[in-house]
Parts: structure tokens; C-alpha cells; sequence
């Protein structure tokens, strides 16, 4: 199967999980992306290359995206014990990637200076060019204030950046951003919303890549790798209701092809949940409603994510209504049974089954039994669907073995 997705599409999108916060979500990664690309096509970088560093720009913070405080020090000007840390997280995330290894290397030095001092210990044209570029593009975005007029700040954030010439940043790139800075568009187009549709369009002359469904379901475990590192009791949660999900798709007589689709809504149901605090995840309490109020979030913004994806919008439901129940309690949209897919009832009972199958804060993992028991009440409370839940403990046993990894497969 292949999804007609542009690549820069897929990454436009995911990247916002890597800004989520429990305020909402910004576009550093979108900014960053902007300015990195004006400077490169200021110097007269090839596509080739100017493709390779809008992909890096897109996810360059990847290697923070599962803790919550170091994201929101990162854009906040914060000081971090170790900005090498989150950049080396993110070159192992992505070395071996077939579509991403080629943007590795450029995250793992965004954060290397021009001087040499830090941590790496390369300097000047030792650092790769698209690391140089964007260290620059990264600081601008950062300076930038939502809460000042953009040409306002011009003159500001020009100073700060010709303060750090030849110690942080490139003599050259500097230069290339001066001459850039000028333009009074440039400044325009980072505060105007409504131009980054339009940013992200003419990138397409970089050239379409196409995705079949095996490499969608790459980037997506790469996503749940992020996503379940947020808390240690959620160390696989996303591939247990994979596993799970997918089982009973294929009881239900899914093909091959929805089989994959579901696997890939399982990896990415909880994306929404890098909005949510590590702290509160791990809480050993009873949760606040402020607290559970920001937890319930995060079905919303894996819903509004993934459906940015062109291709995705069955997938998008089927991760997002997790939380959705027949009787139209769930959350975040009061959906009922007569609006939810056999496929969201798919991931909501694996969901469920794949939590009280794992440790937790609050109280170690379920056995069977109890499993079942909970589940049986709430299919008698209208809340899960009773054929997949008889499916399901046919197997019980089966099941527990998918959730814990100790099974690849029904097979």
C-alpha cells in the first residue's frame, strides 16, 4: 500500500508533538525549519542538501520530545545542565532510520560552537554546515517574542547574534543572516500564520517522497520509542496496544494492508500525550482535576496531528477515540457507538487491556482474572464493545503475552 505523502508533510506534522505542552502547542520547529531554509538558499545550498536540513529543522529537538521540563526550558531560554544531551538523543533515535539517518548527523551538532567549546570539541568547518546553519536558525526562533511586533525585535535579536559571532555561530552564516534580516518579509513571514501552509508548499520542489505503509509504520516507532520513554511505567505501552490492537484486527478479518494501518494507529495513539507532564504521569496518587483535566488532552492532540496528514484520516481516528466510549462518556469528543469505528473500538479495548496488564504508579500489574473482570463491567456499562472483548479473553493468555512483548505475533 502506499500513502501518496509528501515526506516534509509527515514531518510537518509529527513535529508539533515535539513542542506540545500543557498550554497547548507552538511552532518552533516550523520557525526553526523557515529560517534555516532562507539562509540556506541565501548561500545557494543544493536541494539535495536544503532538503536533508528542512527534514533536520523539523525534528532537531527530537531527543528532548520525552521530557517535558527540558522542552519547555529549551524555548524558554531556561538554562539546561547538558544542550548536548537531547542533540545525541536524538542523532541514536534517528542513525539508523532509512528515511531520517541522513539527518542524524546534523541534530547531533546544533549544538556545537563555532569555538569549539562545546562538548563535542569540533570547531569551525569541522562542524557539519547543516549543523552550523541550524544553531543559528534554532537561537533566532528562540529569541523571537509572540508578545512584541516582529520588526520591533529586529534590531534586538540581530545584536544578540552578531554578539556571537566567531565564539557560537558561523562568521559566514552570520553574515548570510545580516544581509537576510533586511528584508522586512522575512521577519513578516515568522509572525504570520497563515504563510507557513504556503512555506511548507514551495518546499515541494525538493521532490515528492513517497511512503509506502512499511515506512510509515518505521517513522511511527520511532514516535512510540519518544512517547513511551515520557514515564518508566509506560515503557512499551504504545507497541503492547499495538500488538494487541493489531491481534484483533486480524480475528476480525482486517487485510493485510488494515492490519499495518492499525499497527501504525497503536504505535501513535498517545502521541498527544507529550502534552501531559512527566510529572503527573508517574504521580503515585489520585490525580487533581487539573491535573486529569491536562491528561485528557492528549486524545485531542493526537487527533488533531495525525489528521494533518494527508492519507491519515482513518488513522487518525482509530488512535485518537481511544478514550471515546460507547455510551458517549469517553473523551475528548463525547463520541457514541453509532459514531466509532469497529477500528477505534479496536485500539480502545486493547488500550485498556495493555494498561491493567502493566505496572503503574499506583498499583502493579493485573492478572488475568482481574483483567477480565474489570473489562466484563465495562462492557456491561456500555463502555467497550462486547464482541471484542469476548474476542479477546478467548485468547486471554495469548493476549497477556502480546501486551508484555514476549509475542510477536498471533502466530
Amino acid at each position: 500500500m502506499i500513502f501518496n505523502i509528501y515526506l516534509t508533510n509527515l514531518l510537518r506534522a509529527l513535529s508539533l508533538a515535539l513542542e506540545l505542552s500543557d498550554g497547548g502547542l507552538s511552532r518552533h520547529h516550523w520557525r526553526t525549519a523557515m529560517i534555516a531554509d532562507r539562509i540556506a538558499m541565501h548561500i545557494g545550498l543544493p536541494h539535495s542538501e536544503r532538503q536533508t536540513l528542512l527534514y533536520a529543522a523539523l525534528l532537531h529537538d527530537i531527543g528532548a520530545a520525552a521530557r517535558w521540563e527540558e522542552r519547555r526550558n529549551l524555548y524558554t531560554h531556561q538554562p539546561l545542565p547538558d544542550l548536548k544531551h537531547h542533540a545525541e538523543a536524538g542523532y541514536l533515535l534517528l542513525k539508523d532510520s532509512r528515511h531520517f539517518g541522513a539527518m542524524a548527523l546534523p541534530i547531533r551538532h546544533h549544538h556545537d560552537y563555532w569555538d569549539g567549546s562545546a562538548p563535542s570539541g569540533l570547531a569551525g568547518r569541522d562542524i557539519p554546515l547543516l549543523s552550523r546553519i541550524l544553531c543559528l536558525a534554532d537561537t533566532v526562533e528562540v529569541l523571537l517574542r509572540d508578545d512584541v511586533y516582529i520588526l520591533e525585535q529586529r534590531d534586538g535579536v540581530m545584536a544578540r547574534v552578531a554578539g556571537e559571532r566567531g565564539t557560537k555561530f558561523d562568521p559566514e552564516l552570520v553574515r548570510a543572516l545580516e544581509e537576510l534580516a533586511q528584508q522586512e518579509c522575512f521577519w513578516l513571514d515568522l509572525s504570520n500564520p497563515h504563510y507557513y501552509s504556503t512555506f511548507f508548499q514551495n518546499t515541494y520542489s525538493f521532490g515528492q517522497v513517497y511512503l509506502n505503509i512499511d515506512d510509515v509504520l518505521d517513522v511511527a516507532d520511532i514516535f512510540a520509542t519518544i512517547i513511551d520513554r515520557t514515564s518508566r511505567y509506560t515503557a512499551r505501552h504504545s507497541r503492547s496496544v499495538t500488538e494487541v490492537a493489531a491481534f484483533l484486527a486480524e480475528v476480525k478479518g482486517y487485510s493485510e494492508s488494515e492490519v499495518k494501518m492499525m499497527r501504525i494507529a497503536g504505535l501513535l495513539h498517545d502521541l498527544g500525550k507529550l502534552t501531559v507532564p512527566n510529572a503527573i504521569l508517574e504521580k503515585p496518587g489520585r490525580l487533581t482535576e487539573q491535573e486529569f483535566s491536562i491528561v485528557k488532552q492528549h486524545a485531542y492532540y493526537s487527533y488533531r496531528i495525525l489528521n494533518e496528514i494527508d492519507g491519515f484520516n482513518i488513522i487518525a481516528e482509530w488512535a485518537a477515540f481511544h478514550h471515546e466510549r460507547l455510551d458517549g462518556t469517553g473523551y475528548p469528543f463525547r463520541i457514541g457507538k453509532s459514531s466509532l469505528r469497529l477500528g477505534s473500538r479496536i485500539v480502545a479495548v486493547a488500550d485498556v487491556f495493555a494498561a491493567l496488564a502493566e505496572d503503574r504508579p499506583y498499583r502493579a500489574a493485573l492478572g488475568l482474572a482481574e483483567i477480565e473482570g474489570i473489562m466484563s463491567r465495562m462492557v456491561a456499562e456500555e463502555k467497550l464493545d462486547e464482541d471484542l472483548v469476548h474476542d479477546l479473553f478467548i485468547h486471554g493468555e495469548l493476549a497477556v503475552s502480546l501486551a508484555r512483548g514476549e509475542k510477536a505475533s498471533k502466530g
